[in-house]
């Protein structure tokens, strides 16, 4: 039996698309930019808040100091606001916590920033034991770059081959086979089916259900 679990947190944890995308719309709105539908930020976020504003951003504006000015407006609404409307998906705190109580070691290992991947899984998750929160860190590189992987491995001492990896999207799949360890791709998030199985994943789960049964 596998003795970590480590979860990717935005589309595998918690659907947390609307708050993202509310809060980036509205940096936009400030500077004078078009906004999105929210369904078009499933396919922005992933790669972390930087890239997210560029892909936000118009093509000709895509630019370092346009970034900077998005993060500016965008950091202090959204960490008074992204608990409005983001929410657990449905099974999750239950497969939590069937995994700790077999003694299952659990990690958090996300491309959102740092204040905020420890403000939303302290929030929605308080009587779930993480081992680990990890979001992005300055020095440290963004999934899928194995970095956040090899640093959870490091501290909790536990090998590669004892540990799956849970995400929805190809970013998780990628830095799940960069770093070595078995992934589990899965379909209630915000990238769709065959983005996933383009990487041949340990299993494709559909709902948290099918993760819980490996246990």
């Amino acid at each position: 039996m596998k003795k970590l679990v480590i979860f990717d947190l935005d589309g595998t944890l918690l659907n947390s698309v609307a708050d993202l995308a509310i809060a980036t719309n509205y940096a936009l709105e400030q500077l004078g930019f078009c906004k999105h539908d929210i369904k078009e930020y499933r396919f922005f976020v992933g790669n972390g808040i930087d890239k997210l504003f560029e892909r936000a951003l118009p093509e000709d504006a895509r630019t370092l100091e346009n970034i900077r000015r998005v993060r500016e407006l965008f950091i202090p609404y959204y960490n008074v606001h992204n608990t409005d409307l983001t929410r657990p998906y449905a099974g999750i705190v239950e497969l939590l916590e069937h995994l700790q109580a077999q003694n299952i070691c659990l990690a958090v290992a996300s491309n959102k920033y740092q204040e905020a991947t420890r403000q939303l899984v302290a929030h929605f998750f308080p009587s779930i034991h993480f081992s680990e929160v990890c979001g992005q860190r300055e020095g440290i590189a963004r999934k899928p770059n194995p970095a956040i992987v090899y640093g959870i491995l490091s501290k909790l001492g536990i090998s590669a081959s004892d540990i799956l990896y849970v995400g929805d999207s190809g970013i998780d799949m990628q830095t799940a086979k960069n770093a070595g360890v078995d992934a589990i791709g899965v379909t209630w998030g915000f990238r769709p089916r065959a983005e996933l199985e383009a990487f041949s994943p340990f299993l494709i789960a559909d709902s948290p259900e099918d993760v819980q049964q490996l246990f």
